[in-house]
């Protein structure tokens, strides 16, 4: 902003410089006729003159045009980029008036034509490819503003707001988040590029713009299929009512087997700049939906499905409260065999903290060493080695008796049992 402001301000006074030599000088020229007098005709207090008045020209244009889009309510940084290009003209402006003084706008003139006329052509390639893409999209309108159109190769989607004679502005669809709506970031693709690029147009139709989408939903094998479906064409239809009604098209359902259900694909007419709201709102029906009907499940893989992984989770659970807690004893811990010194210290105080906040959920699992009164930890090394960093005299176990006499080693390090810890609760 900053930056803007003193542009702005230079320019002031560059205008009321440029102002004051043009008026200074040319009084000057005037009284003075045959003053330093030049081959092309003109005094040099005359070419001062002129030099400053086109400069001043310049910088009168720019805050004109200043003044101008602040009244249409645009930035000042728009109007600092016209009066560059004012600047521009004014220099090659200025260069040409120095070449008339000096009486060589001939021979400017011929340099030109030579060097500049092929200066100007290279330079001009790409704006002038542009140009001929936007007659030639004005003329055949494959695509207007307000279409969505994609650039497969470029991997951009956007809704046209604006097809310039340089460029085609477009309104990023997806890009920020991962939808198939407007993000409001604007892209300008040159309209050179049009030539090579191939461009698709989901909205030949801007009135009618509908294309097919599909939802999809997996069910386990022993759901009711034909209530299933009734779900997916019901939840379509009420959401899509209108586009039905305008397009004659209706919802239908295809299908594919896999491993743990069947995918049924819900497959309807959708509002192409409208795609991921209607997706959504299908979607929420279709669950709301299932989770009212007990005859339909959603398979999920490895558990099977929804319902039976909640089963299955409420039975182990029931399982667990009903254990006979009378298996578990309260041992000494000066009883048990020390075997975490492999232990991962880092490990250990990790879940010395959780079991000072939570307790000890799960017992330790013992072998009874016989005629030794002492205990081999079976399972649960690692929280023995907690329970013993926080001090505890005792801990609860689960004591198996003739583990060692079935041939297992006695010594831990050979018993592959003593070495498991299981991802489970403190």
């Amino acid at each position: 902003m900053e930056n803007l402001k003193g542009s702005i301000i230079r320019t002031w006074l560059s205008f009321i410089v440029s102002m004051t030599i043009a008026i200074i000088a040319g009084m000057m020229a005037v009284f003075f006729p045959k003053t330093w007098q030049m081959s092309g005709g003109i005094t040099v207090l005359g070419l001062i003159a002129m030099l400053a008045v086109v400069w001043n020209i310049a910088s009168l244009l720019a805050l004109a045009t200043v003044a101008y889009l602040r009244k249409k309510g645009r930035p000042d940084s728009e109007a600092i980029m016209i009066g560059r290009l004012y600047r521009l003209i004014s220099i090659l402006v200025i260069i040409l008036t120095i070449a008339y003084g000096f009486g060589r706008l001939d021979t400017f003139g011929a340099l030109f034509s030579m060097f500049g006329g092929m200066l100007l052509g290279w330079s001009l390639q790409a704006p002038v490819s542009g140009f001929a893409a936007w007659l030639l999209v004005s003329i055949k309108r494959p695509f207007r503003p307000g279409d969505r159109i994609q650039f497969p190769n470029l991997g951009l989607t956007g809704d046209v707001k604006e097809i310039g004679a340089m460029y085609v502005i477009l309104d990023q669809v997806g890009g920020t988040v991962g939808s198939e709506e407007a993000v409001g970031r604007y892209i300008l693709v040159p309209n050179a590029m049009l030539f090579s690029q191939v461009v698709i147009n989901f909205t030949v139709r801007q009135e009618a713009a509908y294309m097919l989408d599909e939802v999809v939903a997996r069910i386990t094998y022993d759901s009711d299929m034909q209530k299933a479906e009734d779900i997916l064409l019901e939840a379509a239809q009420k959401i899509t009512g209108d586009i039905i009604r305008a397009t004659g098209l209706k919802p239908y359902i295809r299908s594919d087997l896999y491993d743990y259900g069947v995918y049924l694909r819900l497959r309807y007419q959708t509002q192409v700049q409208d795609r991921a709201r209607i997706a959504y709102k299908i979607n929420k029906e279709i669950v709301l939906a299932i989770q009212r009907t007990s005859s339909v499940d959603l398979a999920i893989p490895y558990i099977y499905s929804y319902r039976s992984g909640l089963a299955d989770m409420e039975r182990k659970e029931e399982d667990a409260a009903s254990r006979d807690t009378q298996d578990i004893q309260q041992i000494e811990v000066a009883k048990i065999r020390d075997t975490t010194q492999n232990a991962d210290p880092r490990d250990v105080e990790q879940l010395s903290r959780s079991i000072a906040v939570a307790g000890l959920l799960q017992p330790i699992v013992l072998d009874e060493l016989p005629d030794e009164d002492k205990y081999e930890v079976l399972a649960g090394y690692l929280r023995f080695a907690a329970c013993k960093s926080l001090g505890w005299k005792t801990i609860p176990a689960i004591v198996r008796h003739g583990t060692q006499g079935n041939g297992a080693s006695s010594h831990p390090g050979h018993n592959p049992a003593t070495r498991i810890e299981p991802p489970v609760a403190p």
